[in-house]
């Protein structure tokens, strides 16, 4: 017989939580410029005690860290020094151990309801008497709007008006052009979009002519537009194309008979098909070559989230003294040039003296209790932020030094990864991973993504660690380099590369190859 009890039993977890600071902390952390800049305005709107300061500008390029030759400089004082770091190079300056890993681990103490504000807590003893956040130095800019852009969809719609289509056919052209995707093509099926029409409008739309409406609205600007998959869309652009193009006509025709062919690049089987020679079927691909594969993505109209706005800018600056060339500094600059510059309101701290010089009053604890909340939030968001600028620095540091000759030279990246960046400024790996996620640097060379730095380190024959990106490059060179007409294939590369003291695996080429982006060596295969 099973007995069934009823037993109470007290336990003890250890656990680990996050305080509301360490929460926003990590928050703001991967944030990129642009996105932080939107959480500077939506908590400046959300939080009356902060304000923007449009009156104490203090031009960045000017306030310089002076830490040339400092092996060991204190993270904390980037606040007072400005953004731009001189580092003279060495591993060791990189960092200090645990100097800003206790922003992650500090726990807030608890709001006390009864407790007066520290005022001198919150505004800085100087003429200002506010506690900055960021500097702005392009005021006479930032409230310039940015010009109106016409959209895709709208520009096709402008350009519908002017075709010559009844009622129902606009209606049919409008619902098409709504059903377009973001890469210029329409997905929908045409069946679905003349049953849409007829059920929300009434009209009845026979096959044929909702055909002849898609065909004029691919001869729209830009052409192949709503396109129905890539040979319609390449056929819509050659149509489109003025007659007298050379070679236009045969394009056309490989595309209309030869297409499962061209697709696979099997050109001798298309030569034997249109019966032509090597010379017209290479002008031919030319004129195809030159057609957009997605005419929506083509626009110039970019969303504001394609724009890479760095946030850091590092470059190396020689020493005066010409005779030791590995004596100059690097230059570690973090860009805010856009962020809104905020403060503390001293309106509140007046109103907060008028409320403890009066009497009590119906509502006046409710009222200090307001703007006892809202100033703990608002110094936790400086704080975060000045945290954030000091945690990104010292990665950024420390990448510098770990790839002193990339920044230098643009060559001769290192192995590098997340742990040793961790373990050099006393953070955890995951903080480390939210700082160079969606972060780009700015350099001599390019402007390059944080992430492009760590790579995983591969021996070679000589017992020396190289990096997968150096092997990587040689693997580009390669194929860039190779006939055509026979491409490359992952055995053989793996081989070229073995021959170059890089002993790697075939499996391994087909996955650097397709990180790369570079198709097989079918797909490359080429006329000449």
């Amino acid at each position: 017989m099973i007995r069934q009890s009823q037993t109470v039993r007290q336990s003890q977890t250890l656990q680990q939580r996050l305080s509301p600071q360490q929460i926003q902390y990590i928050k703001l952390l991967q944030l990129p410029t642009l996105q932080l800049e939107q959480r500077i305005k939506q908590e400046i709107e959300a939080n009356p005690v902060l304000e923007l300061d449009e009156e104490n500008s203090v031009d960045q390029d000017l306030a310089v860290d002076d830490t040339a030759g400092n092996t060991e400089p204190d993270l904390g004082e980037h606040e007072q020094a400005g953004t731009d770091e001189i580092y003279s190079g060495g591993e060791k300056g990189a960092g200090t151990e645990g100097e800003s890993g206790s922003a992650e681990g500090d726990d807030s103490k608890a709001v006390d309801d009864t407790r007066d504000l520290d005022w001198e807590a919150y505004f800085r003893d100087d003429d200002s008497e506010y506690i900055p956040a960021y500097k702005n130095v392009q005021d006479d800019w930032k409230d310039i709007p940015k010009p109106y852009k016409t959209g895709l969809i709208e520009r096709l719609e402008q350009q519908v008006e002017l075709l010559d289509l009844d009622e129902r056919e606009q209606k049919l052209a409008a619902e098409i052009i709504g059903s377009v995707d973001p890469d210029g093509y329409l997905r929908r099926d045409l069946d679905a979009i003349i049953d849409a029409v007829a059920f929300s409008e009434g009209f009845i739309i026979a096959n044929d002519e909702a055909e002849d409406v898609l065909r004029q609205i691919q001869r729209l600007d830009p052409p192949g537009i709503a396109a129905r998959d890539l040979r319609e869309c390449l056929i819509a652009q050659l149509e489109a194309m003025d007659s007298s193009t050379p070679a236009r006509e045969l394009a056309l025709e490989i595309l209309d008979k030869a297409w499962p062919f061209f697709k696979r690049k099997h050109y001798d089987k298309i030569k034997a098909k249109l019966n032509i020679t090597e010379e017209q079927l290479r002008e031919a691909n030319q004129v195809i070559m030159m057609l957009d594969p997605k005419p929506g993505e083509s626009e110039d109209y970019l969303n504001p989230d394609q724009f890479i706005i760095p946030d850091f800018e590092v470059f190396y600056e020689e020493s005066a003294d010409q005779s030791d060339s590995d004596s100059g500094d690097f230059i570690i600059r973090m860009h805010q040039r856009n962020m809104p510059q905020i403060r503390i309101s001293r309106q509140y701290k007046d109103l907060w003296d008028s409320l403890a010089s009066r009497k009590r009053g119906n509502g006046d604890e409710e009222t200090k209790q307001f703007i006892r909340e809202k100033m703990d939030s608002a110094r936790w968001f400086i704080e975060s932020i000045q945290q954030r600028r000091n945690t990104l620095m010292a990665v950024m540091k420390t990448i510098v030094a770990l790839q002193e000759e990339f920044f230098r030279t643009g060559k001769g990246i290192k192995p590098m990864i997340l742990k040793d960046i961790a373990e050099r400024i006393g953070m955890d790996i995951s903080t480390v991973s939210r700082v160079v996620n969606g972060k780009y640097v700015q350099t001599t060379f390019g402007v390059y993504e944080l992430k492009y730095f760590f790579n995983e380190g591969v021996e070679t024959d000589s017992g020396e660690t190289v990096s997968n990106r150096e092997i990587k490059n040689i693997l580009m060179e390669l194929v860039r380099t190779e006939d055509k007409k026979v491409p490359l294939s992952d055995q053989t590369l793996a081989e070229l590369l073995a021959d170059k003291g890089y002993p790697i695996a075939r499996r391994t080429i087909s996955k650097y190859r397709e990180q790369l982006g570079i198709p097989v060596a079918r797909m490359r295969r080429g006329i000449s």
